[in-house]
């Protein structure tokens, strides 16, 4: 079970379905580019059913992520395309039936691709264009992959990949009142089955897992501003060889704050710190984040 844990945790924390991600539909003109650098720190406990053998478990986890967005014209609307490549450095430790153990993972977990449309609100815009258009409301929809890729071997017990695939379509809601921003999504994920869980024989599966994110947000000047963030999901429950075990089941929720500092023209940092609000299983982990970010405009524009 400590392997069904890790790799369903791991997965999702990389995934997003414990993200906090503000203004995530917010509008730019088209051939908008950025580069972004994160650093992510996770530390915390682990919650695991009764039925496994295993007290005391934490997990310390450092996460760089290399993620890169292009915005386009799509059938009129702006749409965005991004990718993020993520890796991991993890040590865990637990008591497994009163005998202490610890493990050490490095390495790549799973890139995720992102394409997002602005359904309504949003027209697809030059710069010009751009700086004479004040958002109202808009409404936004994403679909977000994870391929059968990351650090994976069937013979270990810990893992920091999950050797599936994961899908999630999203609906997004931004509204905006002057210099305060609402933002609201709602998604599912979808998981394909590991046809290699350990020992390498097992099939393991797992449920969909519903997730309700929201925002709120205010801008001091451009590209200066605060949120605060807070999340909800559902779902997940996994299987083993087809047996259900309920005890999997997750509902769990994340709450935080978010800020945007802008260094220059092109550079911003970015500073995230969220915590649990409530954990029923799972990873009960504060997350800090740093990102720096560097964007430019294509041509033509």
């Amino acid at each position: 079970m400590i392997v069904l844990f890790f790799g369903a945790y791991i997965a999702a924390a990389s995934c997003g379905a414990q993200g906090l991600a503000p203004r995530a539909y917010i509008v730019t003109p088209i051939h908008s580019n950025a580069i972004t650098l994160t650093y992510s720190f996770y530390d915390g406990s682990i919650l695991f059913d009764e039925t496994v053998p295993i007290t005391g478990a934490t997990a310390r986890l450092s996460v760089p992520v290399v993620s890169y967005s292009h915005s386009f014209n799509f059938f009129g609307r702006t749409a965005l395309f991004s990718t993020s490549l993520p890796y991991g450095v993890g040590h865990f430790r637990g008591s497994v039936i009163g005998a202490e153990t610890s493990a050490y993972r490095s390495g790549l977990l799973a890139p995720d691709f992102r394409f997002s449309v602005n359904l309504k609100g949003g027209p697809a815009m030059n710069a010009g264009e751009y700086r004479k258009w004040r958002q109202k409301s808009i409404l936004g929809a994403s679909f977000k992959f994870q391929p059968l890729a990351g650090q994976y071997d069937p013979t270990k017990l810990i893992n920091l990949g999950a050797n599936r695939w994961a899908f999630r379509p999203e609906l997004g809601y931004s509204r905006r009142s002057g210099n305060w921003l609402l933002d609201a999504y709602v998604g599912i994920w979808f998981f394909t089955k590991n046809k290699e869980f350990f020992p390498g024989g097992a099939i393991q599966s797992q449920n969909p897992t519903t997730s309700f994110e929201g925002h709120v947000s205010y801008d001091f000047k451009p590209f200066l501003w605060v949120s605060f963030d807070g999340n909800f999901w559902f779902g997940g429950a996994t299987s083993i060889n087809g047996v259900s075990n309920p005890l999997t089941q997750q509902k769990s929720s994340r709450v935080g704050a978010t800020a945007s500092i802008p260094l220059t023209r092109h550079q911003s940092m970015k500073l995230s710190y969220n915590d649990g609000a409530y954990i029923r299983y799972g990873g009960n982990f504060q997350n800090l984040s740093l990102a720096w970010q560097y964007s430019w405009l294509g041509r033509p524009n």
